[in-house]
């Protein structure tokens, strides 16, 4: 199994910034890419940005320029660094990690999710 937790997050100001933790423990082969989505009340969960263990990134255009996802492969740990915050940033944070487990096979892990909100 393996597990991630998470950390970060909170209440910010419109413009003010934010960064974000996942750590990945457990027992696994490797982590391919690790990165962060969120759900916002009333919509489906997105993809914000992800980060493989090469480090390749992809972003959300809504979030280019403004967030910075990295990772940590000897921590297995990624982060999210979310500047010039918006009201509409706000949405619970998930951690997830794309797992080779020991057998060969890959699975997706989900942290529990952390809130976001921005607002004055």
């Amino acid at each position: 199994q393996v597990q991630l937790v998470e950390s970060g997050g909170g209440l910010v100001q419109p413009g003010g910034s934010l960064s974000l933790s996942c750590a990945a423990s457990g027992s696994f082969f490797s982590i391919t890419a690790m990165g962060w989505y969120r759900q916002a009340p009333g919509k489906q969960r997105e993809l914000v940005a992800r980060i493989t263990s090469g480090g390749s990134t992809d972003y959300a255009d809504s979030v280019k320029g403004r967030f910075t996802v990295s990772r940590d492969n000897a921590r297995n740990t990624v982060y999210l660094l979310m500047n010039s915050l918006k009201p509409e940033d706000t949405a619970v944070y998930y951690c997830n990690a794309a797992v080779t487990r020991l057998s060969g096979r890959s699975a997706d892990y989900w942290g529990q999710g952390t809130q976001v909100t921005v607002s004055s």
